[in-house]
């Protein structure tokens, strides 16, 4: 609501920028608005440093880097939690919710083709079973795969072509039509002040999980990756998200750019994480205790 006069006082003055939102509609203005001053004024402008979309963004780029080089890659992600979530983020996800219905812009958009001769695409939605996790995979509606496939498309090193699929695993099929009819729900009711604001009194801002809950949360995807007859599944993991993993990637974000500056790819624009930071930023989360692995497979000779 209040975070586009902050973004266009940055890009003016030349100033680095972090946040943690995962709003699609955001992204998408400060992008649209502020993009070409800022790549001009060397201002880079990173949103999505928190829960979305560093798990995603550099769990694909950690992916990536399990692979040989110069093949075809094709990664399909999956999310698992079990966690609470504040007022704010409800209110975010409402507002969310009512851009979608709305029909409007659910990612970042601005100059992010792909270089000419390659290839960069979301897989097609579809509602699957995922055997080796034995989980039912629901396309999960949020701002991630946007981020990932721009990061695709800016950076060479993810292959000639490819391609990405970004699910929420859940356990059974009435599980997935809950959540289907829940979205749907909240999507319907967020079409109109009213009954946003009455959705909003059941979560309000300033609430959120207690500290016993936050130490007993956790959050991981997994991603199966694939680059012609090489395969490798990887794993990123954490604690609470909503608060104590996103205060750490936001924190290790906004430190990469005032320490390691020098050695980053992009001198200035709207940029994600793996576009603006990539591997300096892996190495801090890693450090920092955020868990990448490899589970199996692999081979980037």
């Amino acid at each position: 609501r209040h975070g586009l006069p902050v973004v266009a006082a940055c890009v003016a003055a030349g100033t680095d920028y972090v946040d943690l939102t995962g709003e699609p509609g955001f992204v998408a203005a400060i992008t649209e608005r502020h993009d070409a001053e800022a790549r001009k004024n060397g201002a880079l402008i990173v949103p999505c440093c928190g829960f979305d979309s560093i798990p995603t963004d550099l769990g694909v780029l950690f992916t990536i880097k399990q692979l040989p080089a110069g093949l075809p890659i094709t990664i399909e992600g999956y999310f698992e939690a079990r966690a609470g979530f504040s007022g704010g983020t409800f209110a975010s996800a409402l507002g969310a919710f009512a851009e979608l219905g709305r029909g409007r812009k659910r990612g970042p958009s601005g100059d992010t083709s792909a270089a000419p001769g390659r290839i960069v695409k979301r897989l097609p939605a579809r509602l699957h079973y995922q055997k080796t996790l034995r989980r039912w995979a629901l396309p999960m509606p949020t701002i991630d795969p946007a981020i990932a496939l721009r990061s695709a498309r800016s950076r060479a090193d993810y292959g000639p072509e490819f391609r990405y699929g970004h699910y929420v695993g859940l356990k059974s099929l009435p599980q997935v039509g809950m959540m289907l009819a829940g979205i749907g729900a909240l999507v319907a009711l967020a079409q109109t002040r009213p009954t946003r604001n009455l959705l909003e009194r059941l979560k309000p801002a300033g609430s959120g999980p207690s500290e016993a809950e936050r130490a007993a949360s956790w959050f991981k995807f997994t991603f199966f990756g694939r680059a012609g007859e090489h395969r490798v599944v990887t794993e990123v993991r954490g604690g609470d998200p909503g608060y104590d993993e996103t205060a750490r990637m936001a924190a290790e974000s906004a430190l990469c750019l005032a320490t390691q500056r020098d050695i980053l790819p992009h001198r200035g624009g709207v940029r994600t994480t793996a576009e603006a930071m990539g591997e300096p930023l892996l190495a801090r989360l890693q450090a920092a205790g955020l868990s990448f692995r490899v589970l199996s497979g692999g081979d980037a000779s």
